[in-house]
């Protein structure tokens, strides 16, 4: 980061720490740690440190600490006092607090010493006595008037310096100015905006729109904020926002075809797809991603798809902007030019716009500050805009907090409030919280007080609720009409220029009307990093899912490309001090190596020291893997995953995969993370958007806390193919199956994940399921999966009902010869049991396979029952499925019994999707359709908590599968 020189704030750091700047050419040092030091892709928060006061401002604290009190004061309840509500509603109170007498400060005459008091830029030879009078005045016109600030409740003292120093500082310098340009900037932007809104309320009086009415400043401030990140050095903004004025932002700002909007609003389609499916989206989520320029300094300013679920987006555009960041590192490094100068947030800025009823009321907006400051999460700092619009419901029904924006505080993170009456105020407020996030890399809010002149939306009616705020709105001028009657009368407008503003717009919007009828949408192609990925060495071109072209590629590896990978994988570093369990968990996991066999699932997927099979062969490949959640890097309560060791006596932690396997290009991150579900899932998706080498895995403690992320789920994951035309390589790990643990922890509500499924329900050419859902039982068949998210032409969502009870089952184990180049993915495992003595076919899927196997054992019914095993649910295997049980009818299809057997209760589990599915199948082969249901019956829990009762369920269900023979 690039501090200007010969800035008041230049001269206070060097003045004031030689440790924060550098002797040549003011670049402030923040180190950090390297790769070697902590696992990949940790990024520990930047530190900075300042001495503290000298000791003439010392001494002249303690003279003057009446003074100091006072000037405090004024830093921290300032903002109680301000002007900052546009429409004057909000209670203030008198604040004794800003009162110098209440500091024994009566006479305005006195003169006081300033120095280590106020930062007022003056240097060393300026005066340093004011009076009493002087300083209030300075005081107040910093901090009690249309822009309040909260910053002296951070912990952090170089951060209030920083604060104090630039407010007190810069009050009278050029960042209170604006050049005629500007202004006439700004007033373009909110005069074209309140006539978008008025086209929009002629033409179509009855389309909800969600307009800016109030509101306008919004915008102004979204283009100094990108103007700033450009000139800053930025290439890229990743922007969240809701439905409120983003038809506005996206005409007046991002460069949105007005006709494609009428077009839309008409019942057209906002684009197509050549080959795919797509249903589109409403108009408040629309989206675009224009590169703007700003002093000849280029910058692409991405605006997300959003669902109706308020902040939502929020975790999906830090996520987005993180893994853009480390492809411009990535573009670095392969370039030659090496990306140890470049920082988290050096060239991606990530942008959030929020409600103020949402920011206080939806939780993901706590979850997602939550991760600002985490290292494997942080983005190098959000900017926050809180479009504070007056909820129809009072605020003090709204919140328990004084601002919208006080749950922001959770994170120590500073607040401005600005009234949004005054369109260069909220510039100049923007300007400053885009230097404390480009200098300390950490989130910062803007809280935009502003009005909206209609209800919810334009249809609605809110003096219904409030009827003092909506008189004072609809007899007031707008935003636009007052800034404009400004301009004019200090001279910086023209009346006529003004007008011709308006009526050059509103021409423009009347042409695209005309045209839209005849509009054609643009055809969506896979561009960028999303028009080809390497697989095993090769560019391969993408395609859309369900499309002609769309393949999987072979996903085996050679056996001695994975034994050595694998003994390299638990080689641990010299004078590494590992965890005695692990050394012997390491001597047992070589030794099934060696012979071949009893793989289990933590080597099939990532083994413990170096590399595995499915990661370090993706790895090699340059697919970078990233696995999420809560203690993931060990596997949650010692699952034998083990990806990251701990030195027992420094608690270094490396990452054997990254550590020894120098070769690979690609990079393991074991991302662990905090107990959130909606935030950490959302955040992984958002990743997923940004390239296709690369996989993402969301593992869940226990396979029901995806309850908390349902909204991710629902809204994005399972639909933004279809609506957005947003491919998605996520993996989801669900730990799934009953083993005594009760009501929760048990089940990973399978049945909800194939519900959101478009899987159909009889055999269909060309289909393209929205998500895929399996339910492995052996590692080779979890290797594979793994494999087949990027080893395919197109992606696609995998959810997977991940082994709880078979981690450390010895018969769930797979051989080496499973792996190899040839073998693949079974949706369908047929029994090895001579179809000719079978009288029953049990059908199921997952775990309770092995109980089955060894019950039919016990009965001695081995050669009388054959158990089949549907791996993948959807996309349903009809074809396959039809293959496997096709020989069990050439003996007569009328003695043989079918059975679908299930450990969930009847209205749980698989059973609801598959039955349906089952009949077409046996009814093609000949047979009525007709499917024994064998399991728990219909229940309010998937398990129960009653250890007696489960054992008695589970009994139940065995005798069920082999009850009659």
């Amino acid at each position: 980061m690039i501090l200007a020189r010969n800035t008041p704030v230049w001269h206070y750091l060097t003045r004031r720490s030689q440790l924060l700047a550098a002797a040549s050419n003011g670049r402030v040092i923040a180190f950090r740690r390297a790769y070697h030091d902590e696992s990949f892709g940790f990024r520990k928060p930047r530190q900075f440190t300042m001495p503290d006061y000298s000791p003439t401002e010392l001494s002249n604290r303690a003279v003057n600490a009446p003074l100091q009190r006072y000037a405090d004061a004024l830093r921290t309840h300032g903002h109680r006092a301000a002007s900052i509500d546009p429409l004057d509603l909000l209670r203030r109170e008198r604040v004794p607090a800003l009162e110098p007498s209440r500091y024994g400060l009566s006479d305005p005459n006195t003169t006081y010493d300033i120095r280590g008091i106020l930062w007022t830029g003056h240097g060393p030879e300026s005066n340093d006595q004011w009076s009493l009078r002087d300083i209030t005045k300075f005081l107040n016109n910093v901090y009690v008037g249309r822009i309040a600030y909260e910053y002296m409740d951070l912990p952090s003292k170089t951060e209030r310096l920083w604060f104090a120093h630039l407010l007190e500082s810069q009050s009278s310098t050029s960042m209170l100015h604006f050049s005629a340009e500007r202004k006439q900037r700004i007033h373009q932007l909110i005069a074209c905006s309140e006539v978008f809104d008025t086209f929009l309320q002629t033409k179509f009086p009855n389309l909800k729109r969600y307009g800016l009415e109030g509101g306008e400043s919004m915008l102004p401030a979204l283009d100094a904020l990108v103007g700033e990140a450009a000139r800053a050095g930025i290439t890229h903004v990743v922007l969240a926002m809701p439905h409120r004025g983003r038809l506005n932002l996206l005409t007046g700002l991002l460069g949105y075809d007005p006709a494609s909007l009428f077009h839309k609003i008409k019942g057209g389609a906002e684009w197509c797809i050549e080959g795919g499916q797509f249903a589109g989206d409403v108009l408040s989520h629309l989206t675009a991603s224009p590169i703007l320029n700003y002093d000849r300094k280029e910058i692409k300013v991405a605006l997300l798809p959003n669902p109706s679920h308020l902040e939502a987006i929020n975790p999906v555009a830090l996520g987005k902007a993180r893994a853009k960041q480390y492809t411009l590192l990535q573009a670095l490094e392969k370039g030659g030019k090496g990306a140890e100068g470049c920082m988290l947030g050096d060239k991606v800025m990530c942008v959030q716009l929020h409600g103020d009823a949402s920011f206080t009321g939806q939780g993901v907006v706590m979850e997602t500050l939550g991760l600002s400051n985490l290292p494997h999460y942080t983005s190098g700092g959000s900017v926050h805009i809180v479009v504070n619009v007056g909820y129809t419901t009072p605020a003090s029904s709204a919140r328990s907090s004084l601002y919208c924006s006080d749950v922001a505080k959770m994170i120590n993170c500073p607040v401005l409030h600005v009234n949004g009456d005054y369109p260069e105020d909220v510039v100049r407020a923007v300007e400053i919280a885009f230097k404390y996030r480009n200098y300390f890399r950490k989130d910062i809010v803007i809280d935009l007080l502003v009005y909206r002149r209609w209800g919810h939306n334009e249809l609605d009616e809110p003096s219904f609720t409030q009827p003092l705020m909506y008189q004072k709105i609809r007899a007031r001028r707008s935003v636009p009409a007052l800034y404009e009657d400004k301009l004019i009368k200090e001279g910086t407008l023209e009346e006529d220029a003004a007008a011709s503003v308006r009526k050059s717009y509103k021409a423009t919007l009347t042409d695209a009307l005309a045209v839209s009828s005849s509009y054609n949408p643009p055809l969506v192609k896979l561009e960028g990093q999303w028009s080809v990925t390497k697989i095993d060495g090769n560019s391969v071109k993408m395609v859309w899912p369900g499309s002609a072209a769309a393949q999987t590629f072979d996903t085996g590896v050679d056996a001695e490309v994975l034994r050595e990978a694998a003994r390299a994988s638990v080689s641990v570093p010299d004078g590494f001090d590992i965890h005695p369990r692990l050394q012997r968990h390491v001597k047992n996991r070589l030794a099934a190596l060696e012979k071949g066999d009893g793989i289990d699932w933590a080597t099939a997927e990532a083994s413990q020291s170096e590399w595995a099979m499915a990661f370090g062969s993706l790895m090699l490949g340059g697919c970078d893997v990233r696995i999420a959640g809560q203690d993931v890097g060990r596997g949650t309560f010692s699952h034998r995953r083990h990806a990251m060791l701990v030195d027992q006596k420094t608690e270094g932690v490396v990452v054997p995969l990254n550590h020894v396997l120098s070769k690979a290009t690609g990079k393991l991150e074991l991302a662990n993370s905090s107990l959130s579900e909606e935030a950490v899932l959302g955040f992984e998706y958002g990743a997923s958007w940004e390239r296709p080498d690369f996989l993402p895995i969301w593992e869940a403690q226990f396979g029901d806390f995806f309850n908390g992320a349902q909204v991710i789920i629902d809204t994005f994951i399972s639909s933004a193919e279809t609506k957005w035309a947003k491919q998605s390589g996520i993996l989801l790990l669900l730990p799934h199956g009953l083993d005594g643990a009760g009501p929760e922890h048990s089940s990973s509500r399978i049945e909800r994940m194939l519900q959101l499924t478009n899987d159909p329900y009889s055999p269909q050419p060309d289909v393209n399921v929205n998500m895929h859902v399996a339910y492995p039982t052996t590692p080779a068949q979890y290797f594979h999966l793994l494999r087949r998210q990027v080893k395919r032409n197109y992606r696609k969502p995998l959810v997977v009902a991940a082994p709880k009870g078979l981690l450390r089952l010895a018969a769930a184990s797979s051989r080496l010869s499973d792996m190899l180049p040839g073998t693949k993915f079974h949706p369908v495992i047929p029994d090895i049991t001579p179809t000719n003595t079978v009288e029953r076919v049990i059908l199921m899927s997952g775990k309770l396979y092995y109980d089955l196997v060894k019950e039919r054992a016990a009965r001695n019914l081995d050669e009388r029952v054959a158990i089949i095993r549907i791996e993948e649910l959807a996309p349903f295997p009809f074809a396959e499925l039809t293959d496997v049980l096709r020989p069990y009818t050439s003996n007569g299809m009328n003695r043989i019994e079918w059975t679908w057997v299930q450990e969930e209760p009847k209205n749980q589990g698989a059973w609801g999707h598959v039955k349906d599915r089952l009949a077409v199948v046996l009814r093609a082969l000949g047979s009525d359709g007709h499917v024994k249901y064998v399991g728990r019956r219909e229940d309010a829990v998937p398990a129960p908590g009653i250890g007696e009762t489960y054992r008695v369920q589970q009994k139940a269900v065995m005798d069920g599968a082999f009850s009659g023979l």
